[in-house]
């Protein structure tokens, strides 16, 4: 199970955690992302991504592929002897709330382990109950090697983050205790904030965003319905949800207009 913490105090950290020990307990350089993705704009987080964040700060940490995202041919192509770890957001917001299809996820995880590497999965955006579960990749039937947490973990009033990952790796910081450490990782307040967000993450809260995805899910629908020239598709799961317009200048024009009526949308 999942039951090693490494704390810290933002996503970013906690993804160059997961990072640097998929490495160590590997012992192998590459690292496999999507194309579309985002885990951060620092360190080894940033080399993940797309080029035009990346190209300013050349050179970065050599050892990172991108594949396209929900494509399993593309990843078994990629994955071999010398991966140490793929890593994923289980829904890519800046892709557009990009849903994969139900076994991709199971997939990815088989590949990685017939070739002796490891599942990162970035929850920072779908954790704590976002998703309508506690995690996103309870929907997917999967356990990952290493999950990353953050954003929601304090309720979004005070930085903590964390790299949880699995018992068999748990030998690398137990043998070399000072090898990554956090300042302010796992502080006082932050670890109170976290445990209240753990408590209010109950069944009552859960059934609440299902409840609630029930509810935008079908109003949302039917607006598009009424409004053909503008007309949209909701997709996403739980709250992580998204409108993907017909054409770029209707979205940018809705968001102008939902700017406009205090409604603040990304």
């Amino acid at each position: 199970g999942l039951y090693q913490v490494v704390y810290g105090v933002s996503g970013v950290e906690a993804i160059d955690t997961g990072i640097k020990l998929a490495r160590a307990v590997t012992g192998r350089p590459n690292i496999i992302s999507a194309i579309g993705g985002y885990h951060g704009h620092t360190g080894l987080a940033l080399a993940t991504g797309d080029e035009k964040f990346k190209k300013p700060f050349e050179p970065l940490s050599p050892g990172f592929i991108q594949v396209p995202f929900n494509d399993v041919e593309a990843m078994r192509a990629a994955v071999d002897e010398h991966t140490a770890a793929v890593i994923l957001e289980t829904i890519p917001a800046t892709l557009g709330i990009v849903v994969p299809h139900k076994d991709y996820f199971k997939e990815v995880l088989k590949l990685c382990h017939s070739h002796g590497a490891l599942l990162i999965m970035d929850e920072v955006q779908t954790g704590f109950g976002r998703t309508g579960k506690l995690w996103g990749f309870e929907h997917f039937d999967v356990v990952p090697d290493i999950v990353v947490l953050g954003k929601g973990m304090s309720g979004g009033i005070y930085p903590i983050t964390a790299t949880v990952y699995k018992e068999d790796y748990a030998f690398f910081f137990k043998e070399n205790p000072f090898i990554h450490i956090s300042t302010f990782g796992g502080s006082e307040i932050g670890c109170f904030a976290a445990m209240a967000v753990l408590d209010m993450c109950d069944s009552t809260l859960l059934n609440n965003v299902n409840e609630m995805t029930d509810y935008f899910t079908k109003k949302l629908s039917m607006l598009s319905s009424q409004y053909p020239k503008a007309s949209f598709t909701v997709r996403g799961l739980g709250l992580m949800m998204g409108l993907a317009f017909n054409d770029e200048m209707t979205a940018l024009f809705m968001v102008k207009l939902l700017f406009d009526n205090g409604v603040y949308v990304v």
